[in-house]
């Protein structure tokens, strides 16, 4: 075997590694690094310690465009297109340094992790496939993930704009204890 051929299936294990530390699911893998399967489900049981999980790949547009995880979508595809078209990075390199830092942004601020690597990486594949565009918010002025071809001549983001319930907790659901306490104490 060549040193070059060597060096390349090296840096595919690294890449799959890094991608299952992250939480990449099998699929994930399987698309972006040349290993064939069964090589890669080992690496995944030798990293994790357990089988990857089965079942399919989320794939709705619709997610990514409600209240919270488009601002978390919106985030992380504006690093990510900072690092791979003003830093010049290639696709995967890119794609896992803005992973990790929307993740450091996340634990810095103490907010929810709402955007996980395969939504991530499907984020990015709807970029890639034209089935989203970034719209400018005319209030902030800030680009946000929208479908394509949607008119936004006056899109308005969901932090300027929040939906009414946006940010709110949901009530709390009552227990039978409690119901029947509420019930006893009326006699």
């Amino acid at each position: 075997m060549s040193d070059k051929k060597l060096l390349d299936e090296m840096n595919q294990v690294q890449l799959a590694i890094e991608l299952i530390e992250l939480g990449a699911r099998l699929q994930v893998l399987e698309s972006e690094v040349n290993l064939n399967r069964g090589r890669l489900v080992r690496l995944y049981k030798e990293v994790k310690g357990e089988s990857p999980p089965k079942g399919l790949l989320p794939f709705s547009t619709d997610w990514f465009l409600t209240w919270l995880p488009n601002i978390h979508s919106s985030l992380f595809y504006s690093m990510y297109r900072n690092l791979h078209d003003e830093q010049g990075l290639d696709r995967m390199t890119a794609f896992t340094k803005a992973y990790r830092l929307y993740n450091e942004h996340v634990q810095n601020t103490s907010g929810e992790q709402v955007l996980g690597l395969t939504r991530a990486w499907t984020l990015l594949r709807f970029f890639e496939s034209n089935m989203f565009q970034l719209s400018r918010c005319t209030h902030c002025e800030l680009d946000f993930v929208n479908h394509a071809h949607t008119p936004d001549d006056d899109y308005v983001c969901g932090i300027c704009q929040p939906p009414s319930r946006a940010g709110k907790p949901g009530k709390p659901k009552k227990t039978k204890k409690a119901a029947s306490k509420a019930v006893n104490s009326r006699d």
